[in-house]
């Protein structure tokens, strides 16, 4: 059963009350966290366990909204034209530049204020358990000699980023089938319509827990610690390095106090230890970033994105 399933639809649209306000110097009483993933997806999960660590550091009662739409379209407009008061904020990850580049749409990363990052999620490549390919490589030969079927979870995304980079790294001319969410792509994974699909780790955990797919490598900098048998792309000579970062950006012109507000509270959840529990159990790895540091870090990874988009021919 599909992780997210465990979540309801009532869920999906309704704000989760995480915990009551036990300070008053934060300016507003209630933050609202709004995500453009669906009940059970990446964001979702992230900022629904985070918010029961994050809501008693900030002093406020934390809720989390999915605003769907334009893979993440509708929610940078939300954000965009919310006031900077302390009370709104958007889970950034790299889908929030792809769709900035690649749809055109109204309001873009470049609307929105970075504030912190939390983390880096580990991007994995998996394989339904029943299929032949025992490894990467095994994909790899089978696509070289027809052409292969490759998935990702999103057209505007790093999953698609990174499987556009593998096969220009193979050579390959696998065709990359992007879907509306994770769960679809899941399916076409455990059919077999697709010979592999690229997640994050705590997106297929049931999956793996059940026996019913199986990982073949991961496109992190070096292997994860809850797997330390599964090989990374790089060295296995493809030479792909991506990361996927998980933070947190709010409208244009937050006020400083909001600013060291969340620079605190966010380095406070991170060492919470039953949080660490938590996060280290889902392959996150923390990765802190302050309000100067993350802004230029986004920026940067923009560019990046921008040119390997046009260098590849996907803009002009």
């Amino acid at each position: 059963m599909l992780f997210r399933q465990i979540f309801t639809a009532a869920l999906a649209s309704a704000a989760m009350s995480v915990f009551p306000a036990i300070a008053a110097d934060y300016p507003v009483d209630t933050v609202t966290l709004v995500t453009h993933s669906s009940p059970g997806g990446g964001s979702d999960v992230f900022l629904r366990e985070m918010s029961k660590y994050l809501a008693p550091e900030l002093g406020v009662n934390v809720v989390v909204e999915n605003v769907r739409g334009g893979s993440g379209a509708k929610a940078m407009a939300d954000l965009a034209q919310a006031p900077a008061d302390g009370a709104r904020f958007y889970a950034t990850t790299p889908t929030f530049i792809y769709t900035s580049l690649l749809s055109e749409p109204e309001y873009k990363y470049t609307d929105l204020e970075p504030l912190v990052n939390f983390f880096i999620d580990p991007e994995v490549i998996y394989t339904a358990a029943g299929s032949k390919f025992q490894t990467l490589e095994d994909v790899i030969k089978a696509s070289a000699e027809s052409r292969g079927r490759w998935g990702a979870a999103n057209p505007a995304s790093l999953e698609r980023q990174a499987l556009e980079q593998l096969k220009a790294s193979t050579g390959v001319q696998a065709g990359i089938v992007t879907h509306e969410g994770g769960g679809d792509l899941m399916i076409n994974v455990l059919n077999g319509t697709l010979q592999i699909g690229v997640g994050e780790v705590q997106e297929i955990q049931s999956q793996l827990e059940a026996g019913e797919i199986r990982l073949l490598a991961t496109f992190s900098d070096a292997r994860l610690d809850n797997f330390p048998d599964l090989p990374t792309v790089e060295e296995l000579g493809y030479g792909v390095v991506v990361r996927k970062f998980r933070g947190i950006a709010g409208p244009k012109g937050l006020p400083a106090d909001v600013i060291a507000a969340w620079e605190n509270a966010a380095q406070a959840v991170l060492a919470s230890p039953e949080y660490k529990k938590t996060y280290e159990a889902n392959n996150l790895r923390a990765n802190f970033m302050p309000h100067a540091e993350y802004g230029q870090f986004i920026e940067t990874f923009a560019n990046d994105t921008e040119s390997f988009l046009r260098e590849s021919g996907v803009i002009k």
